[in-house]
């Protein structure tokens, strides 16, 4: 009787017609549809249940959408999503035409911010807190901030901010001592003290001159409840500090906060994830680390920092194995590049270990701090290309473009994991440059590891295979899916194909062969087209006057949404039906056919 009447909840007007005393209780039916529903497809699983609480009190307490929440990240936002209307939409939650794994504007009026990465949401709701004052209109303005979020200097630099203004923002920190990984800092430390006992002296937040309250039990409904009640009659800035933990109400998640962090399918009863899939290949991360690790045995100047990705980069070995050399320097990317470009000026090489899409975070340090100084510094791009299910906040594909234009900086697309480990292996021997490593997440054709090295001739591509009169072009991992494409064009003795490995510098030698002997060239990268590798290309076959047809193959000018990837790869035309086709095409217009 009462799980059918909660059922029919699905907005917050809804919500806010329980009586307190119903609202325990809706929390626990809940988290049990975030579990049942996160059960049968990836997600990220861990932060939300940890929200549950809070989420229900926020929406009971506050006038949503008119009062405006922005979670950050927006991990912790399913609770959110599934009492704004789309609880039935979690069918297709993360998967093509379906709904974001993150908060998103269009997506529905709840969702006051998209927010796909840390520390955006103090300034947006300070920005958004300065214009509504302006305009004379009153309304709360709530960020929800993790521990290890509000670490990043984003969040600093809006906190410094906000402590001087009057703006009605209340920041909730919701601190579970955990990102994807555990937080790390002394920011962490600092938290973990407050939560012992109540300082006499002013804290942290009080000496930036912002109303600080807790800690709060962030899973006691009549305690979060009873401090939003006193928060919304305070206006100015101010914080308050939650408790959560992370994965809350399934067992396996609790203890296994990593893991479960975005599990894919897993038992809804049991909790036990379901890691059958693709069993017997190597992903992509696991060949980095395990290489990094083999290279760092015998190479004491090699040191490894990321910002707070050591798991999904596959640096936990290495981590445990020296963990005097291997850095997390918590979400925090601007920092870590310029941490890595002290100590290259000190003798050492780092490998400074960042996805792409956060490496976007740190562009200026790139430039100023790395390669302005040229200072021998690698940066290993991880998940390059498009990532999947995340969307448009997480796919690396800008890297190449914004990348390729910065001076001394050499860039190389490896196209299989042995080129990946070859690369590794040749770079830590020695750098006259910044080098940037790019490589794609997930699993790899592999199923073996390979340790046994060698060094690469630098700054040179090489063919794949030889033909007649056109020349395919591909950048990285897409080698092999054009390598099927070709065994699959009946006339597959015209092409040759080519992968061009080092985007910069270009393999010239290698380009005026290709310009001054074929009928056409066709250039394929998983990488935005405008400004990419193909780019470069052109402008090399400009410079020297090469007449040669070159169709440049890649993502166009509009952001790509979430879903699979293999879907994904067919939207934008790189999956291996797509290539054919576009092969088959060229083939018979440099005939004459068409």
């Amino acid at each position: 009787m009462v799980a059918n009447r909660f059922s029919s909840i699905q907005y917050p007007e809804e919500l806010r017609k329980l009586s307190k005393e119903d609202l325990g209780s809706f929390a626990a039916h809940l988290r049990k549809k975030i579990i049942l529903a996160l059960a049968k497809r990836e997600g990220h699983l861990g932060s939300s249940l940890g929200t549950v609480e809070l989420t229900v009190a926020l929406h009971y307490s506050f006038n949503t959408p008119d009062d405006i929440l922005i979670w950050d990240v927006g991990h912790q936002a399913y609770g959110h999503k599934m009492i704004t209307g789309r609880e039935k939409a979690f069918q297709r939650l993360r998967q093509y035409n379906g709904i974001s794994g993150f908060p998103k504007l269009s997506e529905s009026l709840y969702d006051n911010f998209g927010t796909g990465h840390a520390g955006t949401a103090i300034s947006a709701a300070l920005g958004m807190a300065l214009a509504n004052d302006l305009k004379g209109v009153k309304k709360q303005h709530i960020a929800i901030v993790g521990d290890a979020s509000i670490a990043n200097g984003m969040a600093f630099e809006a906190l410094n901010h906000l402590g001087n203004t009057k703006a009605n923002v209340l920041v909730i920190l919701n601190d579970n001592t955990m990102g994807i990984d555990p937080s790390v800092g002394a920011l962490k430390n600092y938290f973990e003290n407050i939560k012992k006992e109540t300082p006499s002296t002013p804290n942290f937040f009080q000496s930036l001159n912002l109303q600080y309250t807790g800690p709060v039990d962030g899973h006691n409904m009549e305690e979060i409840l009873d401090e939003l009640r006193k928060q919304k009659k305070i206006i100015g800035p101010r914080i308050l500090h939650i408790v959560t933990k992370k994965g809350k109400g399934l067992s396996l998640a609790e203890d296994q906060q990593i893991a479960y962090h975005s599990p894919g399918k897993f038992n809804p009863l049991t909790g036990i994830i379901n890691n059958k899939q693709n069993e017997n290949k190597i992903k992509y991360q696991k060949i980095f680390g395990e290489t990094l690790l083999k290279l760092a045995k015998t190479n004491e100047k090699i040191i490894v920092i990321t910002p707070a990705m050591p798991t999904g980069s596959g640096l936990v070995k290495i981590m445990e194995t020296f963990p005097s050399r291997c850095i997390d320097v918590g979400i925090a990317e601007q920092h870590a590049v310029t941490l890595a470009a002290g100590m290259a000026t000190q003798g050492l090489m780092p490998f400074c270990v960042i996805y792409s899409t956060f490496l976007q975070r740190a562009y200026d340090q790139i430039i100023h701090d790395v390669a302005l100084q040229n200072l021998p510094i690698v940066f290993c791009v991880d998940r390059a290309g498009l990532v999947g299910n995340d969307g448009p906040t997480h796919h690396g594909v800008f890297d190449i473009a914004f990348l390729r234009c910065i001076p001394n900086l050499h860039i190389v697309a490896p196209k299989d994991p042995d080129s990946l480990q070859n690369i590794l292996f040749t770079a830590q021997q020695g750098l006259k440059h910044p080098l940037a490593i790019r490589y794609p997440r997930g699993y790899s054709e592999e199923t073996t590891l390979n340790l046994n090295f060698k060094k690469i001739p630098w700054g040179k591509g090489r063919l794949i295979k030889k033909g007649s009169s056109i020349a395919v072009l591909s950048i990285g991992t897409l080698a092999s899916t054009i390598t099927k494409s070709l065994c699959q064009i009946k006339k597959s003795e015209a092409f040759s194909h080519y992968d061009l490995c080092f985007i910069k510098p270009l393999d010239t030698e290698m380009l005026n062969e290709i310009c001054s002997t074929y009928k056409a060239l066709i250039v394929f990268e998983e990488g935005v087209k405008k400004g990419g590798a193909g780019t470069a290309i052109l402008e090399y076959a400009n410079e020297k006057g090469y007449k040669i047809p070159i169709q440049l193959e890649g993502i166009s000018d509009n952001f790509i949404s979430h879903g699979n990837p293999e879907v994904l790869l067919r939207e934008v035309g790189l999956d291996n039906k797509s290539i054919t086709e576009k092969l088959s095409l060229l083939l018979n217009k440099t005939e004459g056919r068409l």
